[in-house]
């Protein structure tokens, strides 16, 4: 049966697109350092690089317009004693950057106004830092800047600490100690809470202000490097990482909650970590694995991950960016873009596109974005205020005018409440499909024959009627069930005389939508009294309530048997790719250890129970 249905979703025909060569970013030297950052960075104007230089460590910036082969000289971003290994763009300030270097320096940067690649200069120059953070003891592996703060930034270094700098004033106002390096960090969406992944198989949310960590769980159980991403304005924390069988894996965890959501989701076995990416606008999760030329993407809906599909390239990354969106090209329906590496020499655009011929602003897949008005200074992100910063309305951008600010408040599901006639539909279609399901098992039908006699019996006592309307309700309940209720009536002989006129002179409704019409006819045969109406009406009353419970109770039933069938589902669909899995490794091994054989007799009989 679970087959029959798809899924609901604006984005389920969404693909990735990628971009000619000649349109990519070429002749680059994009840098071998075997530290585990995304090595590339984007915002709407640039693209930073970790560069692969001599005489310390460099990044470069790339323009986005200037594609194509770029020149065998670039001015670098020089000024770091040793490799860079990662950057980050201000999320309010698209000329501002900051790097973190193996030498244990934090540096800010200003691209310069009108900068480019292409000069006539007979010496390229080199961009130095505008201000130079120190204060770590070992090299900073991670940089990443406050989505709602103005100048907050953290890094994360191997002296075990992540420092967060004001960077205006260039002091280190507060620092999270951990047990073990940290392998990724992000920030939720109103700057008040980072989560952290650890070589300690830990991960932790910290109330970053009060300088501890609020909740603290055990991980994903793999020795290689797990990733984490806040996802946006949700309370929810998506984390990629490795199983003890070295399986990547998937989580879903809510702060609070010591185990993820429905546990760990296993994709593959490929043995490159996994780069996850967050899309508010879209409620989609992106995956990209590092040595494999695939990107998968999935849709965030009721704590569950639903996979849409996979973009697959016989080119591998080993880095990747995805652009703010506030950055995506709406003229072509487009809701992510990312920029990846391949072979350590340029790099490649993918555009993630809804295909749609529509020639307008498609608003139900661009609700707003994140503009470049921050939500709080320095200043009062250090004294406590909390903010999530103004959104801009893509549709201003999509007809060429100035970005439209819109409340901070915001939702990401409110889009779909905006175009009228859509939404409305909706819940109409979809109502309507458990009354069916509800008269199909005899079980219903018995009960709504019973109630309907009950109904029958109130018109044989009364008899009389006040109004057409009341009349008309009275038949669409006691009509479908008039044959039925021949015997029930039996029971009150005074009465017998009068219902079966109108009963056996229209017999011809079938269903209770067509009885009304043929309600004027009793009303005139009977005649009115008002006392005995009033009664009529809060018995029909009753008998219509007491139908709608028992319709609403079938279809709790159905739903929890539905979802128990589902849960079975998943539970055999899970055993039989542990047993498929130790059974590959197994005969890939020379003989496999008794412990492993024993493993696949245990899980071979629980699949046996679980699909009895």
């Amino acid at each position: 049966m679970a087959g029959r249905f798809v899924r609901a979703s604006k984005y389920r025909h969404v693909f990735g697109k990628p971009t000619r060569k000649e349109f990519c970013y070429d002749n680059l030297h994009i840098s071998r350092n075997a530290w585990d950052t995304n090595l590339v960075k984007a915002n709407p104007e640039y693209l930073s690089v970790n560069w692969e230089s001599s005489g310390g460590g460099a990044f470069a910036v790339i323009p986005l317009n200037e594609r194509g082969k770029l020149p065998d000289q670039l001015p670098l971003f020089r000024g770091h004693t040793a490799a860079v290994l990662d950057t980050d763009w201000n999320p309010f300030n698209d000329h501002v950057i900051a790097s973190a270097s193996d030498d244990g320096k934090v540096f800010i940067w200003q691209v310069p106004q009108d900068f480019t690649l292409y000069t006539d200069a007979e010496e390229i120059t080199d961009v130095s830092p505008v201000s130079k953070l120190t204060g770590h003891s070992r090299k900073v592996g991670q940089v990443l800047f406050n989505p709602a703060a103005e100048n907050i930034l953290a890094s994360a270094s191997g002296d075990l600490t992540i420092k967060l700098w004001d960077i205006g004033t260039g002091q280190a106002a507060l620092s999270l100690k951990h047990p073990d390096i940290v392998q990724s960090l992000s920030w939720s969406a109103n700057g008040a809470m980072l989560v952290t992944t650890s070589r300690d198989k830990k991960l932790r949310v910290w109330d970053v202000r009060a300088e501890k960590p609020v909740h603290e769980y055990a991980g994903h159980e793999g020795a290689k490097n797990s990733r984490a991403v806040w996802m946006g304005e949700h309370n929810r924390i998506a984390t990629t990482g490795f199983s003890r069988m070295s399986d990547r894996q998937i989580g879903l965890w809510e702060p609070g909650r010591k185990d993820p959501i429905g546990g760990f989701t296993s994709l593959d076995a490929i043995s490159g970590v996994c780069m996850p990416f967050w899309d508010d606008g879209s409620n989609c999760l992106y995956l990209a694995g590092k040595g494999d030329g695939n990107i998968r993407y999935f849709e965030y809906e009721h704590d569950k991950f639903e996979f849409l599909s996979e973009y697959k390239s016989g080119d591998p990354q080993r880095g990747i960016a995805f652009v703010p969106r506030r950055g995506i090209n709406v003229h072509e329906n487009e809701i992510m873009r990312a920029y990846k590496t391949v072979n350590d020499s340029y790099i490649e655009p993918i555009s993630f596109t809804v295909p749609r011929r529509a020639e307008t602003f498609q608003s139900d897949i661009f609700p707003p974005a994140t503009g470049v008005k921050p939500a709080v200074s320095a200043r009062e992100w250090l004294d406590g205020k909390t903010d999530i910063p103004s959104k801009i309305d893509l549709e201003s951008i999509y007809e060429g005018k100035a970005p439209v600010e819109v409340a901070s408040e915001y939702k990401p599901p409110a889009p779909i409440a905006a175009p009228a006639p859509a939404p409305a539909a909706a819940p109409v279609k979809k109502q309507p499909e458990p009354a069916p399901a509800m008269r199909s098992p005899p079980t219903v039908t018995d009960q709504k024959a019973s109630i309907s006699n009950m109904a029958n019996k109130y018109q044989d006592n009364e008899e009389e009627e006040s109004s057409d309307d009341e009349t008309s309700s009275f038949e669409e309940i006691s009509r479908p069930a008039a044959r039925t209720s021949v015997p029930v009536r039996s029971a009150a002989p005074a009465a017998v005389a009068k219902p079966p006129s109108p009963i056996t002179t229209q017999p011809k409704p079938s269903s209770p939508v067509k009885a009304s019409p043929a309600s004027p006819p009793l009303s005139r045969t009977t005649a009115p009294a008002p006392a005995p109406a009033a009664s009529t009406s809060s018995g029909v009353e009753k008998t219509l309530e007491e139908i709608k419970q028992l319709l609403e109770q079938q279809t709790k039933i159905i739903t929890a048997q539905s979802d128990r069938i589902s849960s079975q589902s998943q539970v055999i669909s899970q055993l039989a790719a542990e047993v498929e899995t130790l059974k590959k490794r197994v005969v890939a091994g020379t003989a496999g250890s008794q412990e492993q054989v024993e493993r696949i007799r245990q899980l071979e009989l629980e699949l046996e129970e679980a699909r009895s």
